[in-house]
């Protein structure tokens, strides 16, 4: 007949090889069992997630390399003879403005400055474009895409029948400036209806765009004291006319070395086919292929302005 072991001597070692078997599975893992492996969690318990690696610093030069990857595709597309160039960073303490030599008018203390250039050293010019009588979609992508700014100076009696255009015009990053209600040559107006034009605008541009310009523009570049007086009225705060002007076939001039300069003002206008010989996309092409030819960048006139 087979002896049977008591059933307690039985239990109390099955207890004992299970308590062995636990602990030596957690020194060969590195866990409880060893003094210098990591404490797990007990169980239903949540573990300590692993430390996260700092975000990497985002900076300027890394976000005009993506820009300029992007600019070079876009280029193409819209057939830009070279990619634009990428501005410098805008300056972190606007530069002083003052007027032009020549451009100014008597008692002009305290008056909005009126000029041509903008004070600075980097390679840098800033495109404007007056009126609003064309409105073409194409622009509007073509410069979304190749992420040029440009700021527009806009005149009510041909805006007034399309809002929405310069809307998105706004939405997309261009600041809306001012160019009177109805582009009239202001200094054989009288002051009153200087202020009318000028004012007027101010309060429409509010209305439409939700935000009075501190930017104006006379018609034809022209003005007179009363002019700036009123400009500074409404809240007008500088007078930018152009160095240069941009057509769809052809550019002009006002230097009389015909070139470009650190902080020119480029002009042209909203104008297509009707007007010019071409189109808007046309003119950037031409345009931007002289600046770019000529080592410049085009930089926002508000980061400066």
């Amino acid at each position: 007949m087979k002896r049977h072991r008591p059933v307690s001597v039985v239990l109390a070692a099955l207890l004992a090889a299970t308590v062995t078997s636990a602990c030596a599975a957690e020194t060969a893992g590195g866990g409880a069992g060893t003094p210098d492996g990591p404490v797990k969690p007990a169980a239903g318990q949540q573990g300590e997630a692993a430390p996260q690696a700092a975000p990497a610093v985002d900076t300027y030069a890394e976000k005009v390399k993506r820009k300029q990857a992007a600019r070079a595709v876009a280029a193409k597309k819209w057939g830009l003879a070279k990619t634009p160039l990428a501005a410098p960073e805008p300056p972190k303490v606007k530069p002083r403005i003052t007027t032009r030599k020549g451009f100014e008018v008597r008692d002009d203390k305290g008056l909005p400055p009126v000029f041509t250039t903008v004070p600075t050293k980097e390679k840098v010019v800033f495109l404007t474009m007056d009126d609003g009588a064309e409105k073409d979609p194409a622009l509007l992508r073509m410069m979304t895409e190749l992420d040029i700014p440009y700021s527009a100076f806009l005149s009510d009696y041909v805006t007034k029948d399309n809002y929405g255009y310069f809307k998105e015009m706004q939405k997309r990053g261009v600041v809306i400036s001012n160019h009177t209600l109805n582009h009239r040559y202001l200094p054989g107006l009288s002051y009153a209806e200087q202020k009318k034009e000028i004012c007027g605008q101010q309060e429409k541009i509010l209305k439409e765009y939700g935000k009075r310009p501190t930017l104006f523009r006379p018609p034809y570049g022209n003005y007179n004291r009363d002019t700036l007086v009123v400009a500074r009225s409404c809240g007008i705060t500088a007078v930018p006319l152009w160095s240069a002007e941009a057509f769809a076939d052809h550019m002009e001039w006002r230097e009389w070395d015909r070139d470009l300069h650190p902080g020119d003002i480029v002009l042209t206008h909203f104008r297509g086919k009707g007007d010019w010989k071409g189109t808007m996309p046309d003119m950037i092409r031409l345009v931007m292929k002289t600046i770019t030819d000529k080592g410049y960048a085009v930089a926002k006139l508000e980061d400066y302005v």
